[in-house]
Order: C-alpha cells, then sequence, then structure tokens
C-alpha cells in the first residue's frame, strides 16, 4: 500500500483494509501507509474496516495506546479522527487526573469556529457522556481560566451576529474604564466577563483592534502590572491567545495541529 494516494471513487478500499489489519502488529509500516491518506480516504477506509472486520479502527489504535503508552498510537489514533473527535479527545485529556491544563481548552473555545466548537461538544457528550460546558463549570477548586472559560462557552451562542465597529467601541471603552481608568487598581471581572459571554471571537477581536486605536496601546499593556493577581495573568493569556493564535504553540500547550 505504501503512502499512494487513492482517488478512484469506486475504490472499496478493501485490500488497504487487510493490509491494515495484518500490521497491528508493527506499527512502522502502518504510519507511513496511513500517512498519505486525504480526509476523505480516512473516512472511507474506517467505514469499509468496521463493515470487514466489525472494529473502529480508531477504537483500536486507542486500546493499542492504552494497554502499551504507545505515543505512535496515540498519534495515530487523534490522525485518523475527525478534528472536532480529536478536540473532544484533548478537551477530555486536559482535565487529566491533577492539574488542569487550562490553556488547551482555551485554545478549543479561542481558536475554534462556533460551528466546529458544537460539533466539538456533541463528540463530546458521544464519547464520555458529559456535558463539556457542564465540565467546566464543576472544576474544583475554583479557577480564573474556570470563570473566563464558561463566559467563552457561552459566547459560541451568539456567534451568528454581524461584527459591529459600533460595539467594538463601546465595549473598548468599557474595558478601559474596567482597567486601566478605574481607581480600583484591579481590572473589573464582572465587567470583562460580560462581554466575553456576549460577543463572538471576530467581535472581540475588532474591539481589542479599537482598544487599541482609541488607547494607543493594546489591551493587554493595561495588565502588564497586574501579572501576579490571578485573573488579569488568565486574562492576558486568553486576549493573546484570541489576537495572534500561534501565541499558544509557541508556549507549547497547543492542541497539536
Amino acid at each position: 500500500m505504501g503512502t499512494k494516494i487513492l482517488t478512484s471513487s469506486g475504490h472499496g478500499f478493501e485490500n488497504e483494509c487487510r493490509e491494515i489489519h495484518d500490521s497491528w502488529g508493527r506499527l512502522n509500516h502502518l504510519v507511513p501507509s496511513m500517512a498519505g491518506w486525504s480526509k476523505l480516504e480516512k473516512q472511507q477506509i474506517r467505514k469499509t474496516y468496521r463493515a470487514m472486520y466489525g472494529e473502529d479502527m480508531a477504537a483500536l489504535l486507542q486500546k493499542m495506546q492504552s494497554q502499551n503508552g504507545s505515543k505512535v498510537c496515540a498519534a495515530l489514533y487523534r490522525w485518523m479522527v475527525d478534528t472536532h473527535e480529536r478536540d473532544a479527545i484533548v478537551a477530555r485529556e486536559a482535565f487529566g487526573q491533577g492539574d488542569v491544563n487550562y490553556r488547551a481548552l482555551v485554545e478549543i473555545f479561542v481558536g475554534r469556529k462556533s460551528s466546529h466548537v458544537s460539533l466539538i461538544k456533541q463528540a463530546y457528550y458521544a464519547r464520555f457522556r458529559r456535558h463539556l460546558d457542564q465540565e467546566i463549570i464543576n472544576l474544583e477548586p475554583p479557577h480564573p481560566y474556570q470563570k473566563i472559560l464558561v463566559a467563552l462557552a457561552t459566547s459560541h451562542k451568539a456567534h451568528q451576529e454581524d461584527v459591529s465597529q459600533h460595539i467594538a467601541k463601546c465595549d473598548a471603552r468599557r474595558l478601559y474604564e474596567a482597567g486601566e481608568g478605574s481607581s480600583r487598581g484591579a481590572i473589573e471581572e464582572a465587567v470583562v466577563l460580560e462581554i466575553l459571554s456576549k460577543r463572538s471571537i471576530p467581535q472581540m477581536k475588532l474591539t481589542l483592534s479599537s482598544y487599541k486605536h482609541i488607547y494607543g496601546h493594546e489591551f493587554t499593556k493595561s495588565l502588564k502590572n497586574a501579572k501576579y493577581m490571578e485573573f488579569e495573568d488568565a486574562l492576558k493569556v486568553v486576549m493573546k491567545c484570541m489576537c495572534t493564535p500561534p501565541y499558544l504553540l509557541r508556549k507549547g500547550t497547543v492542541c497539536g495541529y
């Protein structure tokens, strides 16, 4: 099979499935064989394999990974499933057994389209029989990232609304008055969370752009003196990820596409 590309719509993929079935104990052989598949080919081969052997290829890879801790199996498994399934798996793993990987969860809610987030939530429930939003709400002990994630999860309900320059300017002003324009010495969490819960990511990007245009610097600059305050620190990461998605990649916390 090698790395050939299968292009015929009438191709049944039976030969490929037989070769895969006979190669489970030789991962070095599987990797180059699977590397050349397109998304459609992966779906068709996965379907054909299930029809021929009554098993799901992705489930087999996951089982092998859990049995021997193989990183190769884990990588192949994530590569085999659809992107929204992959994100659902990453989200589940982010909760972990101890410290929560909040930055991985942030990337999912900030870096994915609303339609994709909806598919992630569906895949999460289908696979783990839990609601992703509720998982975040129930996290203990409470954490600043948790508050922001709850707001971001809520905001995806309104992501079909048109982006508005007027709203962006108004929100930029509210952010200023709740932060560096306030005499409190710390940003007003309630104001920020309200804005995050009601605005789409594109709308928030325009708000942050308006903030820089009106006040001469980025919103995150107003948080630099509060680096020891947990909410401001978490907010700074979220805003940077929102404006420059590669930010989390550079921090080594991205989901890994």
